[in-house]
C-alpha cells in the first residue's frame, strides 16, 4: 500500500500570479483528471541517440513508434506502482500508455488534494479570469519518489495563448500599405518544391475552440484545391468545439488548417483538441507523436507563452515530450510569439516563448514580406509596433547551448554583440505581418490574418511536401539547417525590441525564411 505523500516533487512548487484573487475553497466532490508522467526506461541508451540526433550523425536513424515504446517508455512496473496508488485512493485509471510514459488518472477534487497532498482552490485573475490552482509542491509518497517526473492537471490555470493577429485598423508610418497573401502564393514566393504531400499526415495542436466545416470548404474551393481529410481528435474530454468567435480560438484553429490544407491538401490533416492547461498541451502533443493510427510525421503548434510562465516539472515534462518526437523522426514547428523580445511579459525584461524555446523543436519567427512581379521585393523582421505585434525571439532563461548553435552570437539593438551561450530563438522565420498577411475565411468571413502562428503551419506544409517527395520524413532538422546555415533567405534588416537582424543566425528571424529548394537539398 503506498504511504502518505510525503516526499515533494521537484520543480512543482506553483504560486499565482501577481493579481490573483483567492476566491475559497473548490467544490470536493468536482471531478476532474491529472495526468501522472513517469521516467523512462533506458535512460542512458536514450541520451546517447540524443547526442547523435543533435549531431546530425549519420547513423542517428529514428526509432519505430513500437520500438520506442518498448526501449524507451516507462517499465510496466512503474505503471503498476501508478495503478495500485490510483486503487489506494480510490481514483479511476482512464488510460495507461507505457510507451508515452503517461498514465491519466480520474476523480474528485477531494481525493486527488488527499492523494497528492495539496489544497485546491478557486482563483480569479483579470488576465485569464476563474480557475482551480494550488500552491506549494505536489507531494508523493516514497514508493513513487523515483518513477513519478510530473503531476500535471491538479491546477486549471490557462497556459498559453494563440499567437495570431487579424490586421489592424491602422498603418504604421514605417509599413507603408496593406497587401496580403494565400498560402500557395507564399508558397510560390518560397519556392516549395511541388507536391501535395500525399501520404503525409500532418498534426496540428489546438488548446479550445473549433473549425467549421462550411469555412474549410469555402476556402479550399475558393483556392482552387482539392479539400484535404481533415480528422478531429479528442484529447482529455475536449473536441472541435467551435465558439462562434473568430477572435478566439477558432480563428487560430481554422487558420492553421488553412494554411496547412492550402499547401498539402493531399495530406490527413489531425487536429488534436485539448483543454489550455499545461497537463492538456502536455498530453496532446505526447498523444500525437505517438498516435499509430494517423502517425504524423510533422507537428505543428501555434500555441505558447513566456517560459517564465511554467513550473520547473511542467517544462521539463514537455521537453522530454519534445525529445521523444526527435527520436521519433517527428518536426514539430512551434512559433515564436507575436509580442517582440518581451513575449508580452510586461516587467521590463526580455524573454522568449515555450514550447518554441525548446532545443527540440523547430521555432518560427516572423518577417514582413513585400512581393513584386519578379518575386520578393523585401523582406525584413516583422515589427510593426506596439499595437500591431513584433516576431518573438531572444535567449533562453531555461535551456542550455544546443550544439548545432555553437559559436553563434547575438546581436543587440544598441550594437551589443555577444557569443550565444542558451539556446537562441527562433531558428527560421517566415511572413507574419498582419499588414503583408494571409487570406483566410474564418466564420464565413473572408478575412486577413498574420503572426507567428501562420509562419509554423506554413513551415508544416514545406516538411510535408519534402517528406512526400523524398519517401521519408526529415525529422530532426535543427541540425541540418544550421549545418548548412541557412533557411534561404536571410534576413539583414529589421529588430523586434532588443534584437537586431543581422547576416546569419540573429534572434529576430533566426536562419532567414525558406527557400524551398535549398531547405529540401540541406535535408537530403
Amino acid at each position: 500500500m503506498s504511504k502518505l505523500p510525503t516526499h515533494p516533487l521537484p520543480g512543482s512548487d506553483k504560486s499565482q500570479p501577481e493579481g490573483a484573487r483567492c476566491l475559497g475553497a473548490c467544490n470536493p466532490d468536482e471531478k476532474i483528471e491529472v495526468v501522472v508522467m513517469l521516467r523512462r526506461q533506458n535512460e542512458d541508451a536514450f541520451r546517447q541517440l540524443m547526442e547523435k540526433i543533435n549531431a546530425g550523425a549519420a547513423d542517428a536513424v529514428p526509432v519505430s513508434r513500437e520500438e520506442f515504446g518498448k526501449r524507451f517508455g516507462a517499465s510496466e512496473a512503474d505503471v503498476a506502482k501508478i495503478e495500485a496508488f490510483a486503487k489506494t485512493h480510490r481514483l479511476d485509471v482512464v488510460r495507461a500508455d507505457a510507451g508515452s510514459r503517461s498514465v491519466v488518472l480520474s476523480g474528485t477534487i477531494a481525493q486527488f488534494s488527499a492523494a497528492f497532498g495539496v489544497k485546491l482552490e478557486r482563483f480569479e485573475h483579470h488576465a485569464v479570469g476563474e480557475y482551480r490552482g494550488r500552491t506549494g509542491p505536489v507531494n508523493v509518497p516514497e514508493d513513487m519518489k523515483d518513477a513519478v517526473t510530473a503531476v500535471l492537471g491538479l491546477d486549471s490555470r490557462p497556459q498559453a495563448r494563440p499567437h495570431f493577429r487579424f490586421r489592424p485598423p491602422f498603418k504604421t508610418a514605417r509599413s507603408g500599405s496593406s497587401t496580403s497573401y494565400t498560402p500557395l502564393d507564399l508558397a510560390r514566393l518560397y519556392d516549395f518544391p511541388d507536391g501535395d504531400g500525399s501520404g503525409q499526415c500532418v498534426g496540428i495542436i489546438e488548446l479550445g475552440g473549433g473549425y467549421n466545416e462550411s469555412d474549410l470548404s469555402a476556402y479550399f474551393s475558393q483556392l482552387g484545391v482539392a479539400e484535404p481529410e481533415v480528422i478531429a481528435v479528442g484529447v482529455d474530454q475536449a473536441n472541435n468545439a467551435p465558439t462562434g468567435n473568430p477572435n478566439g480560438p477558432d480563428g487560430e484553429v481554422t487558420l492553421d488548417i488553412e494554411i496547412v490544407g492550402a499547401i498539402v491538401p493531399g495530406a490527413r490533416i489531425a487536429v488534436y483538441f485539448t483543454r489550455n492547461s499545461d497537463a492538456g498541451f502536455i498530453d496532446a502533443v505526447n498523444r500525437a507523436i505517438h498516435d499509430d493510427t494517423n502517425k504524423p510525421s510533422v507537428i505543428s503548434i501555434s500555441w505558447g507563452g513566456p517560459e517564465t510562465n511554467w513550473t520547473s516539472q511542467s517544462q521539463t515534462a514537455f521537453n522530454e515530450v519534445l525529445q521523444s518526437a526527435a527520436a521519433l523522426g517527428v518536426t514539430v514547428c512551434a512559433a515564436s510569439g507575436d509580442s517582440g523580445s518581451d513575449d508580452g511579459a510586461a516587467d521590463g525584461l526580455d524573454h522568449v516563448d515555450f514550447p518554441a524555446s525548446s532545443p527540440y523543436v523547430l521555432a518560427c519567427g516572423g518577417t514582413q514580406l513585400r512581393a513584386t512581379a519578379k518575386g520578393i521585393g523585401s523582406e525584413v523582421v516583422w515589427n510593426d509596433g506596439d499595437q500591431g505585434g513584433a516576431g518573438g525571439g531572444g535567449v533562453s532563461a531555461a535551456f542550455a547551448l544546443p550544439v548545432w548553435q555553437k559559436g553563434l552570437s547575438v546581436t543587440r539593438v544598441n550594437g551589443a554583440k555577444s557569443v550565444l551561450t542558451k539556446r537562441g530563438v527562433p531558428d527560421v522565420a517566415g511572413d507574419a505581418s498582419p499588414l503583408t498577411g494571409y487570406d483566410v475565411i474564418i466564420g464565413g468571413t473572408q478575412t486577413v490574418v498574420g503572426g507567428t502562428s501562420a509562419v509554423a503551419p506554413l513551415w508544416a506544409g514545406l516538411v510535408a511536401r519534402i517528406n512526400a517527395a523524398a519517401g521519408k520524413p526529415a525529422g530532426f532538422l535543427n541540425p541540418k539547417l544550421y549545418g548548412a546555415k541557412t533557411a534561404g533567405h536571410d534576413i539583414t534588416q529589421g529588430n523586434n525590441g532588443s534584437f537586431e537582424a543581422t547576416v546569419g543566425w540573429d534572434a529576430c528571424t533566426g536562419l532567414g525564411s525558406p527557400d524551398g529548394a535549398k531547405v529540401a537539398a540541406a535535408l537530403k
